[in-house]
């Protein structure tokens, strides 16, 4: 029997937010400092962003780039990226300004989000790599810097207000699709792609409830960073398990302590 929609689904993690919205919707989604999130309006925020990265021109199969520290923005990109038929790349935030722009120009990144704490080594990559994305700023209160924007970069909230909450999300065609693209580091070559696809990343994120036994609605403070192999798939694995993702922009020990105290 071959394929076809009456019995088979491509699996994605990106299942498990639509999942969890309908049936958890009402429950806590993120936590940042002052921002609290529902897992209803996680999946509103991230449909409409979807539906504005298509609007400012991402196609499906395109890349879009990530520079941000763990806040409820990366979370939201590991679902409205892919939701936008788009491939996630989250780039490592300690990298230097030269290793970024060969990051953007080997994943032909047609957009670039980025915290306005990495807005000035980003510009300094945008100057000298041959890709023009498009720059998407992420205006976070928390940021330690408020460098000098550029008139022409697109407001991160922006994407919120004016995408459709309607949007019909892109399903992958195929699970061997693209999900993510992640570049290797901390070697005297340039960094290597490494391609993660939906079917990988759904079951990747499925071991990690069966492997830790997770009960349903978890808090997870996110201490390891999402642009290390998309922080190890646990946005979409606490997704699954409709959790509490409690966001860490940067990591201190009384930082954690405080979190650890007050979830």
């Amino acid at each position: 029997m071959n394929k076809n929609p009456a019995n088979f689904v491509p699996l994605t993690p990106i299942s498990f937010l639509h999942r969890t919205a309908d049936i958890y919707g009402e429950n806590t989604s993120v936590i940042y400092e002052n921002r609290i999130y529902t897992w209803s309006e996680s999946r509103e925020r991230c449909v409409r962003i979807a539906s504005s990265l298509n609007s400012h021109g991402v196609k499906p199969g395109d890349t879009v780039s990530i520079l941000a520290f763990n806040t409820p923005e990366m979370f939201e990109s590991h679902f409205s990226i892919p939701m936008a038929g788009a491939v996630l790349n989250s780039i490592n935030v300690r990298l230097d300004a030269g290793t970024i722009a060969h990051i953007l120009n080997d994943s032909n990144a047609k957009m670039l989000l980025v915290d306005r704490e990495l807005f000035e080594v980003a510009s300094e990559a945008l100057s000298i790599s041959s890709s023009n994305p498009k720059v998407v700023l992420i205006n976070d209160a928390f940021a330690e810097s408020k460098p000098n924007v550029t008139e022409n970069t697109i407001e991160y909230e922006s994407l919120v207000e004016n995408g459709d909450p309607s949007f019909k999300w892109q399903k992958p065609d195929d699970e061997w699709q693209p999900l993510s693209l992640n570049y290797t580091s901390g070697t005297t070559g340039q960094p290597k792609g490494v391609v993660y696809h939906h079917r990988g990343s759904y079951l990747m994120s499925m071991g990690t409830v069966i492997g830790w036994e997770l009960p349903n609605h978890p808090v997870y403070l996110y201490s390891v960073p999402m642009f290390h192999c998309n922080g190890w798939g646990h946005a979409w694995t606490m997704a699954a398990v409709a959790g509490t993702v409690i966001c860490l922009r940067a990591f201190s020990p009384e930082k954690v302590f405080d979190l650890l105290d007050k979830h």
